[in-house]
């Protein structure tokens, strides 16, 4: 099925022949978290891991239909280069704040009143447990916290995992895409 424009279209087509050098989520992944955001009409997006903008760019067309805004945060300048390019020849730019660095330093330098509708991790598979720890601070209730990897990673992510199951303020929820997304929404 085609989402968007055909520019958009073969830029992402073009990105997903590179999946496995920039490590990006499946379409189906994609398709579905675009289409999550917008069913939740989730206006404060974060992304932890931008890679070359593949995962950023349908965030930030959904972001785009919710009237919100995706803040992106990649620590290699190779990576978020090509991801800036992408994002602007995807119309999404303006919808897109860029963050370059190590993601625990920069989670850990939000504003107390940065809230959070929606995070979607994909980055360091062993530091999600540090990663969640500090989005809960951010995320509001109701929100979704979507981690990808937590099957193909399935050791790595485990005590992300193990956190977020036995945390009684979340239900969480593995959903078999080809990665494995962790699906966790904050309850209280």
């Amino acid at each position: 099925m085609k989402y968007f424009d055909e520019k958009t279209e073969n830029i992402l087509e073009s990105l997903e022949a590179t999946q496995k050098e920039f490590w990006n989520i499946s379409r189906v992944t994609a398709e579905f978290l675009y289409n999550f955001i917008k069913s939740e009409n989730a206006k404060n997006v974060l992304e932890v891991g931008t890679s070359n903008g593949y995962s950023g760019i349908w965030l930030g067309k959904a972001v785009k239909e919710t009237g919100g805004n995706l803040t992106t945060i990649e620590f290699w300048d190779k990576r978020l280069d090509i991801a800036k390019v992408n994002f602007k020849e995807c119309g999404v730019d303006d919808v897109i704040t860029t963050l370059k660095g190590s993601a625990l330093d920069l989670l850990n330098e939000l504003p107390d009143d940065f809230v959070i509708d929606f995070a979607f991790v994909d980055a360091n598979k062993g530091e999600y447990i540090k990663y969640f720890e500090i989005i809960d601070k951010h995320l509001r209730k109701g929100g979704i916290i979507a981690c990808d990897n937590v099957l193909s990673h399935e050791a790595k992510c485990k005590p992300y995992i193990d956190a977020i199951n036995s945390n009684p303020n979340y239900e969480n929820v593995i959903l078999p895409f080809p990665a494995g997304l962790s699906l966790g929404r904050k309850i209280k």
